[in-house]
């Protein structure tokens, strides 16, 4: 027979098991389950307001600067007494045109003085001898220019620099004249120091109201078409790189400087140092540019001074002053993305000054921001082999 004490045992596991179905099967207090994820809090969104510029300790260093001159000849501020010659016949040569160009002497830059007389043609050449009757000194009236010291005719120099204005070759225009290739050279590197000179005797204490700056990259047209490899483009580029520098008054047309170097910080800050001594010396205008981040540090060295900030606490030293772009500059860029060789996005930043400054700039004339008057295409071959 079998025990009692089995049939209790067995009671008591089919008990156990019911009690663990009902809590398994018995549907859970909602309050006491897990907590369930509520709605997510928004992520904050980064503020892109630019920061006001805090200012430099130190003016950013220009070689120029330290090393600059006067490249324009003062004149003396009370002119020196006129001459009226009132003996003899009267001179037939004028030479009201020219002045004496011997630093020492008093009459040097001023003209038509009554100084000068003509002394003839010295060895029979076709120029004049000039006298200056204070110092007793004796020039060519060709002093100054690039006729200076030359024996050829004066119509030969000037077709030659005519035709390398054009775009002929150095040795073309040599077979054409039948010259040799160094004096061709010799005669343009002349000329382009005296067209310098002019410029820098003309173009001073100019007023405008914006400046569009760009720098562009003498690239190979052949590359495109073939003939030359990518590989070897960068390797004759790398060895004799030329960037064009270039800044210009959109409104006027005028070109108020350009340059020929790398596209490194101290090139910008030659060129931008040439720009203003051109410019007025009150005059900061709007100045618009690509995305070089050096021009934002040129432009602040030439058009800044140097500010003592407020103090913050009444104990306690005081802040050193702090190198700030003038009230009146505006700076703005025109970042462009390039991706494949093609352009993607065109984005403008205000570096200097507000967006609604630049905006009342630019309104008057229909503008945005942008550099598309100072903009040059890249030169191609024939014109690199043309220009030397």
């Amino acid at each position: 027979m079998v025990s009692d004490l089995f049939f209790y045992q067995l009671g008591l596991i089919a008990l156990v098991w019911l009690c663990v179905m009902l809590h398994w099967a018995w549907p859970s207090d909602p309050a006491t389950g897990p907590p369930t994820p509520g709605p997510t809090p928004p992520v904050p969104k980064r503020h892109r307001e630019p920061k006001p510029f805090a200012g430099l300790i130190q003016k950013p260093h220009c070689d120029a600067c330290e090393h600059r001159g006067d490249p324009r000849p003062q004149t003396p501020s009370s002119p020196p007494p006129r001459i009226v010659m009132t003996r003899g016949r009267r001179r037939q040569v004028d030479t009201s045109t020219h002045f004496c160009p011997n630093p020492a002497c008093a009459y040097r830059g001023w003209v038509g003085w009554g100084n000068l007389r003509a002394n003839g043609h010295p060895n029979g050449g076709p120029w004049r001898q000039l006298l200056c009757i204070v110092c007793r000194g004796y020039f060519l009236e060709t002093f100054g220019t690039i006729f200076h010291g030359k024996r050829v005719a004066p119509e030969l120099l000037v077709r030659v620099i005519a035709c390398l204005a054009e775009g002929l070759g150095i040795r073309g225009t040599a077979r054409v004249f039948e010259v040799d290739p160094n004096t061709v050279l010799q005669w343009l590197v002349e000329a382009a120091h005296q067209l310098r000179a002019f410029a820098q005797h003309f173009l001073h204490d100019i007023r405008v109201h914006q400046v569009q700056l760009d720098e562009v990259f003498a690239l190979l047209s052949a590359v495109k078409a073939g003939e030359v490899s990518e590989t070897e483009a960068i390797e004759r580029l790398e060895r004799s790189p030329q960037w064009v520098w270039a800044a210009m008054d959109p409104e006027s047309k005028l070109l108020l400087g350009l340059a020929v170097g790398d596209r490194t910080l101290a090139m910008a800050q030659r060129f931008v140092h040439q720009l203003a001594q051109v410019l007025a010396p009150d005059c900061a205008p709007l100045f618009l540019t690509d995305g070089f981040k050096a021009y934002a540090t040129v432009l602040l060295t030439h058009f800044g001074h140097w500010v003592q900030p407020p103090r913050r606490r009444a104990q306690g030293p005081a802040p050193k002053p702090r190198w700030m772009p003038l009230p009146q500059l505006l700076y703005a860029q025109v970042v462009k993305t390039v991706r494949r060789r093609r352009l993607v996005a065109v984005t403008h930043r205000v570096v200097f000054g507000t967006l609604d400054a630049v905006h009342q700039v630019l309104a008057p004339f229909g503008w945005q921001i942008n550099t598309a008057f100072v903009e040059v295409r890249p030169v191609g071959r024939k014109e690199a082999e043309a220009s030397g």
